[in-house]
C-alpha cells in the first residue's frame, strides 16, 4: 500500500488536496480525519503538519509527502524533492535597516532572525559566512525592532510589510520556494510511486495547456502551426469544404487569447477552446 503525507492545514493544504483529487485520489470530505483510506488505488493518506512531512518521509514511516521546498530544507531530513507542484510559490530574503548590509557577505558576526533557521544556516554555511541565526515562530519583521536581530530572513512578496517595519530588502534571494512531492533518499523504486507521479504531472499538464481547434485554409497551415505548434505536433484533418482543414493542438493557457487573436488575422475561423482535465505525455 502506498502511504502519503498530505499538509493538515495552512496554504499547502487545499491545493494539495484539490490536485490530488484531480489526479484520481480519494481526498477527505471532513476536515477532521486524520487518516483516509483509498482502497481503489491501494493508498493511504496522512494528513499532517506541513513542517512534519519531510521529517516522517525522510524516516521511512512513510512512502512519498507534499511539503514546501522550504519546509524540506530547514528539516535537514532525509528526503530528496521528486517533483515541483506548482502551487504555494514564495522567495526568502534578507532584510535589516538601511545600512546595516548589502550582501550576504556583510552578516559576519551579526545577529539574523529567521522562522527557518536550519535553511538560513546552509545558506550562509554555503557562503563561508558566520552569524548568529535565531529561531523566532511566526512574524520576523519586528525583530530588529525591538533588539533581537540585526538582519531578518523572511518571505517576502511585496515588501509592503517590511517597508512598513522600516526595513529593506537586500542581496540575491535565499531561496525560491513552491509546493513539492518528496522521497526518502535513497528508496527502492516502486510502481505506486511512479503511478502517483505520473497522474499528478498529467494534472500539471491539463492546468497549464488548453485545447484548440479552430479551421483554417490548407495554403495557411504552415504558418498557422508555427503560432500552435502543440506537445508534438498539430493533429491535422481534412475538411469537406476543399482547400480547408481542420487543426487541433495543445496551446500554454496563458498565451490563449493572443494565440486567438494571431489565429484569426491569419485567416482562421470556428477557434475553439477546451480545458484539458487530464491527459498522459
Amino acid at each position: 500500500m502506498l502511504r502519503i503525507a498530505v499538509p493538515n492545514k495552512g496554504s499547502l493544504s487545499e491545493p494539495a488536496s484539490t490536485m490530488l483529487r484531480e489526479a484520481g485520489y480519494r481526498q477527505r470530505a471532513d476536515l477532521r480525519e486524520l487518516v483516509l483510506q483509498d482502497p481503489e488505488n491501494d493508498t493511504e493518506f496522512f494528513f499532517l503538519r506541513p513542517r512534519d512531512i519531510a521529517v516522517y518521509v525522510g524516516s521511512g514511516q512513510l512512502d512519498v509527502g507534499v511539503t514546501g521546498r522550504d519546509l524540506l530544507l530547514d528539516s535537514g531530513a532525509a528526503a530528496d524533492e521528486i517533483l515541483p507542484l506548482g502551487f504555494a510559490a514564495s522567495t526568502f530574503r534578507f532584510a535589516a535597516r538601511p545600512g546595516t548590509a548589502t550582501s550576504v557577505d556583510d552578516l559576519h558576526g551579526l545577529r539574523v532572525a529567521a522562522a527557518y533557521p536550519g535553511l538560513v544556516t546552509a545558506h550562509l554555511a554555503r557562503h563561508g559566512v558566520a552569524a548568529d541565526v535565531i529561531r523566532l515562530d511566526g512574524a520576523v519583521e519586528t525583530a530588529v525592532r525591538l533588539g533581537v536581530a540585526d538582519v531578518i530572513a523572511d518571505v517576502v512578496e511585496t515588501g509592503g510589510t517590511l517597508r512598513q517595519a522600516g526595513l529593506e530588502i537586500f542581496g540575491d534571494p535565499i531561496l525560491e520556494s513552491e509546493a513539492v512531492l518528496v522521497r526518502r533518499r535513497g528508496a527502492d523504486p516502486s510502481p505506486g510511486v511512479d503511478q502517483l507521479i505520473r497522474r499528478i504531472q498529467g494534472v500539471i499538464v491539463a492546468r497549464t495547456y488548453v485545447l484548440m481547434d479552430y479551421d483554417i485554409e490548407a495554403a495557411l497551415v504552415e504558418r498557422a502551426v508555427q503560432l500552435t505548434p502543440g506537445i508534438e505536433s498539430p493533429t491535422i484533418s481534412p475538411l469537406h469544404h476543399s482547400g480547408w482543414v481542420a487543426v487541433r493542438a495543445m496551446v500554454p493557457r496563458k498565451e490563449t487569447n493572443k494565440v486567438m487573436d494571431d489565429l484569426w488575422d491569419l485567416g482562421a475561423r470556428g477557434i475553439l477552446v477546451t480545458d484539458i482535465h487530464a491527459c498522459r505525455l
